[in-house]
């Protein structure tokens, strides 16, 4: 999950593709998005909205983990410019991993606002904009 959080990053949906199924479903603010396709397109609309974005996960709780599969819960946060103005915040996330031929991938991501948070919309792979960081 590390390595996909730093590979958000970099903006460039070709580092973190590897990192996802191509059947995969993820699950956003503005929807679902089925297929690696679709969960490109959900990247790139947030990406060009998020500006000097940073993106990052907290308090990663591995609920099961074995040879085949494994799902992981965690906050994720992020700073960025939108409009020209800094912008943070983040929500709770849950993905699963399925061990595949070719190593483990995304096979599933359900991100969401924290319930405490009142925030406005921004893109689907951020959850949701705020002004302040997200609270515990």
């Amino acid at each position: 999950m590390a390595l996909y959080a730093e590979r958000i990053n970099a903006h460039r949906f070709a580092l973190v593709a590897p990192l996802i199924a191509p059947d995969a479903v993820f699950w956003f603010s503005d929807g679902s998005h089925k297929g690696i396709d679709a969960i490109e397109r959900a990247f790139a609309a947030t990406w060009a909205t998020l500006h000097d974005e940073a993106y990052w996960l907290e308090d990663r709780r591995w609920l099961t983990r074995d040879g085949a599969s494994a799902v992981c819960l965690y906050r994720f946060c992020w700073t960025a410019s939108i409009d020209g103005t800094a912008r943070s915040g983040g929500g709770r996330g849950t993905s699963v991993l399925e061990r595949r031929s070719d190593g483990w991938v995304i096979v599933h991501e359900h991100l969401s606002a924290t319930p405490a948070q009142a925030c406005l919309t921004a893109g689907p792979a951020v959850g949701a904009v705020c002004n302040s960081s997200p609270q515990s």
